[in-house]
């Protein structure tokens, strides 16, 4: 680790190779150079993001996608990516938990995801298990080309800015590394978090609903990172989908509605939480803090 005040002294060689160790993407990283010096940890994760989203192109995003192992391929993390490989193996750690089914199930689904799309899987994949990680890859098999970019790139980011925090000391004590959307799912029926549903944010690009972000409930209830840290939605309306049916079948329930999406509005940059209340008959949402 490094402090903010040795990343702006560093030369640009060296600045170059420390930055690189979070995203791949040379003009994420030349642009971060340019920037310098920050004077602050929330301008540093604020300038990543602004950066990412307003100046790098889908080139860009598939050539930060290079800097990763496949999920689930453990083996290659030494192999391939030496330099990332403690942080890239903390990442996927709860990988090797998982049963051999799983494993090959996540091996297939990675083939049939590279196939489609021509890029491998990107996920965020801190603290989820293979079991999920194969949810949400499943969940994205089902999206176009031209949409399923924009999902990998806003996970791209998330890495990131998980790793501009382990590179930088100060960022966990100092930076806002909150998601401007944050959601969770609570289990009225039987009072106890709603865990593993899968849930889809949507906006509207081109007049179309098209998919942003995909995720999954913790043993929780809660998804944290709808969004990666300095992303803000531009105002506007939104779609929330949550996947209520599958969640029922997972736990042997019989639900009465298959899915409950919730449209709402942003309008600033405030902190929005989405939350949905459940029952197998009914549903019902509010806007939470």
């Amino acid at each position: 680790m490094i402090t903010l005040n040795q990343l702006n002294s560093l030369s640009d060689q060296e600045a170059f190779s420390k930055l690189e160790q979070c995203c791949v993407s040379k003009t994420w990283v030349n642009k971060m150079l340019q920037s310098r010096p920050f004077s602050s940890e929330n301008e540093l994760i604020e300038t990543a993001a602004s950066i990412w989203y307003n100046h790098c192109s889908i080139d860009d995003f598939k050539e930060a996608f290079t800097g990763h192992p496949k999920i689930g391929n453990i083996d290659s993390l030494k192999e391939k990516f030496a330099h990332t490989s403690a942080w890239a193996g903390n990442e996927q750690s709860k990988v090797s938990e998982a049963s051999l089914d799983v494993i090959e199930a996540l091996a297939k689904a990675n083939e049939d995801y590279e196939n489609k799309y021509g890029y491998i899987f990107i996920v965020s994949a801190s603290g989820k298990s293979a079991e999920e990680m194969l949810a949400i890859i499943n969940a994205r098999l089902d999206h176009k080309p031209d949409d399923e970019i924009y999902v990998a790139m806003n996970e791209q980011h998330k890495i990131t800015a998980i790793r501009l925090a382990k590179l930088i000391e100060s960022v966990p004590q100092n930076a806002n590394l909150t998601s401007h959307l944050t959601t969770h799912a609570l289990d009225t029926s039987i009072g106890i978090p709603a865990s593993h549903m899968l849930i889809a944010l949507k906006g509207l690009r081109d007049n179309q609903w098209k998919p942003m972000s995909v995720g999954i409930t913790n043993n929780d209830g809660r998804i944290s990172d709808v969004l990666p840290p300095g992303r803000f939605l531009i105002p506007g309306i939104y779609t929330m989908t949550f996947n209520t049916g599958n969640y029922y079948k997972n736990n042997n329930q019989n639900g009465f509605y298959p899915e409950a999406s919730i449209q709402f509005e942003v309008t600033d940059g405030s902190h929005y939480h989405i939350p949905l209340l459940i029952n197998p008959f009914g549903y019902s949402t509010y806007r939470g803090s």
